[in-house]
């Protein structure tokens, strides 16, 4: 049995999601100890939790520890046979976290997977657009595809959003190779609002900050679609993205209460700059959540800077493939062994 120090590195949920999505696809079994240590709340929250559930729902394994709060897991995964499973979040728990590890093991098989709940936009994590637009761009270079259908959006605090992923077995999987930067030839994003705010013309006003801004900087007229969408609670995001001959890199924010919607879009058009301006082909954040198929496939990436996330998913990811990563000039290099 792998044995895991859940409070390594960041100490958060990755550690449990990269943990399981692995044990799954390999057929390991793990134990995670001290889950979320350092978090003011520690041990299985609802997101984690569900994302575990159907994990085990999907290869029939046995677990012990799939509880709120629990601080400690082990899972023992067996053949993966299911084609479709449902998952469940019951609060306004990030989608795209749920996502995180589903996906791992989903890289093999034709799979659909139905989400009730949970949001598409959160803190600390990623939009589920973000998977959607920035980090299918790269997984298609391995040959992985897969669609997302959003039926409906969710937001801070009940969630409660409609979702529906389908993957598709590759017929064959290749290197992933992207450290060169190339100059941006397009840039395009997704506005997003709740019907409620259609008076106040929320992600017009979203798109029209961005556009300013972005265009200003690269020269380029983005073109940012608007979306008005049927939601449980008032809410709004904004995924934006810029396109070169060989990446994308994604950039993102999302409403609070007290925020304006152009301060939503100047968060994340600098957020988007910053990251080309530090000579990302791969921005940190898709970074960190490719680790795991870089390990499966071989090749290299280079980043915007190294976080703590992907030093900690490391960490995780070789315990379970035979595979070391090597980090040089902010290019993360995998090699087999």
């Amino acid at each position: 049995m792998i044995v895991i120090d859940g409070s390594f590195g960041t100490g958060g949920g990755q550690i449990l999601r990269t943990a399981l999505g692995l044990a799954t696809i390999t057929g390991k079994a793990c134990k995670i100890e001290k889950i979320r240590a350092g978090r003011e709340k520690q041990g299985l929250r609802e997101q984690h939790l569900q994302g575990a559930l159907a994990l085990a729902d999907l290869c029939n394994a046995i677990a012990r520890g799939l509880t709120l709060g629990s601080t400690q897991v082990e899972f023992y995964p067996q053949a993966i046979t299911k084609k479709h499973i449902d998952v469940n979040v019951k609060t306004a728990g990030s989608i795209g976290l749920v996502l995180q590890a589903l996906m791992i093991p989903s890289l093999n098989y034709d799979l659909t997977i139905s989400i009730k709940g949970g949001a598409t936009f959160g803190k600390h994590a990623p939009p589920l657009y973000y998977i959607k637009e920035i980090l299918s761009y790269f997984l298609n270079k391995i040959g992985y595809r897969y669609n997302i259908s959003i039926k409906r959006e969710g937001f801070f605090p009940r969630g409660g959003a409609l979702t529906e992923i389908r993957t598709f077995k590759p017929e064959k999987l290749k290197e992933l190779n992207a450290t060169e930067q190339t100059p941006v030839i397009r840039i395009g994003g997704i506005s997003v609002a709740s019907d409620g705010l259609k008076l106040r013309n929320v992600a017009e006003r979203q798109a029209k900050a961005a556009i300013e801004i972005l265009h200003k900087h690269f020269k380029i007229k983005p073109l940012i679609d608007i979306i008005y969408t049927d939601s449980l609670d008032f809410g709004s995001g904004i995924q934006l993205w810029i396109e070169t001959g060989n990446s994308r890199i994604g950039g993102s924010s999302f409403g609070e209460r007290g925020k304006t919607s152009e301060k939503v879009a100047k968060e994340a058009s600098y957020a988007l700059i910053e990251q080309y301006k530090k000579g990302a082909v791969v921005d940190s954040f898709a970074a960190d959540q490719l680790l795991p198929y870089l390990a499966i496939v071989g090749g290299r990436v280079k980043t915007s800077e190294i976080t703590e996330h992907a030093k900690t998913n490391i960490f995780v990811i070789e315990k379970f493939l035979p595979a070391r990563f090597s980090i040089s000039d902010n290019i993360i290099e995998v090699k087999k062994v």
